[in-house]
């Protein structure tokens, strides 16, 4: 994939849409992704896989079934597989992923909010 240094900020000021997750790296099996979020998105779980949430920008909370998680720059959580959340921004958040590869967005819901990432 690159060979070089990946400035995240430039990779995140490459596209404007939003809940659609664009592939800057992979490491192994896994792939390094960056987002822009704003609203809320759906409830879903990963049955097989952790997701690590880092915020580079804004402030994002992610809705677990007992509790909130409200994370701004500098930020991240892990949230482990099988638990069920739902992230959500006010404001316009960016956030780099780490999971493995063909890892969907929307985990175990599927639907219309579906996004294959594709190379920034």
């Amino acid at each position: 994939m690159t060979t070089h240094k990946i400035n995240i900020a430039e990779k995140l000021a490459g596209f404007t849409e939003r809940w659609a997750p664009r592939r800057i790296a992979r490491v192994n099996d896994y792939e390094v992704k960056v987002a822009r979020l704003q609203g809320e998105f759906v409830w879903h779980t990963h049955a097989d896989t952790d997701e690590l949430f880092l915020v580079v920008g804004g402030t994002l909370t992610l809705h677990l079934r007992d509790g909130d998680v409200v994370l701004g720059p500098g930020e991240m959580y892990v949230v482990p597989r099988g638990v069920e959340h739902c992230p959500a921004a006010d404001e316009e958040a960016q956030i780099l992923l780490f999971e493995p590869a063909g890892t969907a967005n929307t985990g175990s819901e599927g639907g219309e909010r579906t996004r294959e990432p594709v190379d920034a």
